[in-house]
């Protein structure tokens, strides 16, 4: 099961890098805020590679758990904030605070104490490795948990938005893709995390990432120019 989730590992980065691309010609925030998101997947993607290929070791886990179950999900909120909300300043204010959660949560994730043992299985747990209840591990659920609940709210609200007008079909299924992805991932990821399945856990983050950059590549054509002037701007 290991090359699925280096294939994942691959289709982030490539996603990416188009973001970067993106950002640097048009430098919009979201860019950057997803660009970072997806950089924090690809090196999660890599940490359970290494982790499934040969066994975990402490490092690996902690990399993965920081940028795979805490942070990623929140960058990618953060990115829509600023795609979706018209006030820069309280994109500005969710940015501010987001900064600070993360080191807090490097510093808590990175240092904590693990239980060795946990590490001996396929898929390690959050609670087993940290604790039940100890702070790491429910940074995934205070951080994470809700930023998936947002994203996935902003994206069907943006596409309903955009429903029935043929002009923004591209963009209006693209949207709806990348709520579709960012489910998979968190079905596939919650269902074989919590069962200890590898399989489904590691091509549900392939299928997901996957239909996500389909959904983007799919939003990202080419839009005439008196539409994009009437509708809401999306993924």
């Amino acid at each position: 099961m290991w090359v699925f989730p280096l294939a994942a590992a691959a289709v982030a980065l490539v996603f990416a890098g188009f973001l970067a691309k993106q950002f640097a010609a048009r430098h919009r925030p979201y860019q950057a805020a997803w660009s970072v998101a997806l950089l924090m997947y690809a090196v999660a993607s890599i940490a359970l590679f290494l982790g499934v290929l040969s066994g975990w070791t402490p490092t690996e886990f902690r990399v993965y758990w920081l940028f795979g179950a805490v942070l990623n999900v929140p960058y990618l909120f953060l990115g829509e904030v600023y795609l979706l909300v018209k006030r820069r300043m309280v994109a500005d204010v969710v940015a501010v605070i987001l900064v600070f959660l993360t080191a807090f949560a490097v510093a808590n994730v990175m240092n904590a104490p693990i239980h060795a043992d946990a590490l001996s299985t396929d898929l390690p747990l959050g609670k087993d490795v940290f604790g039940d209840g100890t702070t790491p591990h429910r940074l995934a659920q205070y951080l994470a948990y809700p930023s998936y609940i947002l994203l996935v709210a902003g994206c069907l609200w943006s596409a309903w938005l955009m429903r029935g007008r043929p002009e923004l079909r591209d963009r209006f299924l693209g949207t709806v893709l990348i709520a579709v992805g960012a489910t998979i991932v968190a079905i596939g990821s919650g269902v074989g995390a919590g069962l200890g399945v590898v399989p489904i856990f590691s091509i549900g983050l392939l299928s997901g990432i996957t239909v996500m950059f389909w959904g983007f590549l799919r939003a990202s054509r080419t839009t005439p120019e008196k539409a994009v002037a009437t509708a809401p701007e999306s993924s």
